[in-house]
């Protein structure tokens, strides 16, 4: 791995982190909030239903970007961004300046921040701005997904998708037409890794765009991680005649759902588990469960981010959602929790 793409793949580790560490920081208020989603986190269905969910939303927007109707997806984004900024701000901001609406109280400092991150996003979608809200979106959406989904259920969630992720790139590969598309919307469900200073989402047209990967966002929308190579000039390989991979690309692009899928798990570990807490002050629902999942979830990055640095396309989702089953496994028996126990299956046997 090249020195640049050392530093990119540090940088994508970086955002991992703070989606995690904001999850569980978040769980604890979200629950306190009443912001669970199902009336039985424990139901395996529930995955199911999400499943079904991404399959038609996949489908609508294969459809928009073949009939010309990109906007309406940036649309779908961007109000979704400010909703997810919205649960997380009310969260995190106290309330200064509420005013009483039919449904309660709305703290206008807390609107403005929401609306604020889709403002952005909409006027200067700049690598960084794209990030900073893509961290806000994902950490709010694994948090209120964490909360919602038992740890059966997440677990039967991260498999299904990973299989899925797996098939619609080396089988189908429909998320291939997907990633075209999104990409050029320059909105959250794609993570920007630049691995040059000079490096502009705004000015990128992504024409040379190559090595795509797969993942499953927060709103049911699918996302691309993909290495653009400015220099490659529409070639479908990025590798050089020698087999080495291509130094000319500027950035690399990560699904925000795969930073999002894995640390649902994270989060469900930290609020499902019976494994005690391990006392740390700004995150008091981190158990040892819920930190070897985030273990987990840096192993398969790793292992990721080397597949990509090749240049070819894969699925990521098989990796982080495979790391974070089994570190989430190695640290529930390491904390005395059984097998039983650690898969949800209790009620069941």
């Amino acid at each position: 791995m090249d020195p640049r793409m050392f530093r990119g793949t540090l940088l994508a580790a970086l955002i991992f982190l703070l989606v995690q560490l904001g999850a569980l920081a978040l769980v604890p208020t979200f629950d306190a909030a009443g912001y669970q989603a199902v009336e039985d986190p424990s139901d395996p269905t529930n995955s199911l239903v999400y499943v079904g969910a991404i399959l038609v939303a996949t489908a609508a927007m294969l459809a928009a970007f073949r009939y010309d109707a990109a906007w309406t997806v940036r649309a779908l984004v961007l109000l979704s961004s400010g909703m997810l900024s919205w649960y997380v701000f009310s969260a995190v901001v106290p309330p200064t300046l509420a005013v009483q609406t039919g449904g309660g109280y709305l703290d206008l400092p807390t609107l403005a921040l929401a609306a604020g991150v889709s403002l952005a996003l909409y006027l200067y979608p700049e690598w960084y701005v794209v990030d900073a809200a893509g961290v806000v979106m994902g950490a709010g959406a694994a948090g209120l997904f964490g909360i919602s989904f038992g740890v059966l259920p997440a677990i039967v969630l991260l498999s299904v998708l990973a299989v899925y992720d797996a098939v619609s790139v080396y089988g189908t590969e429909h998320m291939l037409s997907l990633a075209e598309g999104v990409m050029d919307l320059r909105v959250p469900v794609v993570l920007v890794i630049p691995l040059s200073l000079s490096y502009s989402l705004l000015e990128d047209d992504f024409s040379g765009a190559s090595g795509v990967h797969e993942g499953e966002g927060p709103e049911e929308e699918e996302e691309s991680t993909a290495v653009a190579d400015e220099d490659s000039e529409g070639e479908s390989e990025s590798e050089s005649e020698t087999g080495e991979p291509d130094a000319g690309r500027d950035a690399f692009f990560i699904g925000l759902g795969d930073a999002v899928m894995p640390t649902v798990l994270v989060a469900s570990a930290a609020f499902f588990s019976p494994a005690a807490a391990l006392g740390f002050g700004a995150i008091p629902a981190l158990n040892l469960p819920a930190l070897l999942a985030m273990v987990g979830t840096f192993l398969g990055l790793g292992v990721l981010m080397w597949a990509v640095a090749k240049g070819r396309a894969h699925a990521g989702l098989p990796l982080l959602n495979g790391g974070a089953i089994g570190g989430y496994l190695v640290g529930s028996l390491l904390a005395g929790v059984s097998l039983v126990q650690a898969l949800g299956l209790a009620p069941y046997l």
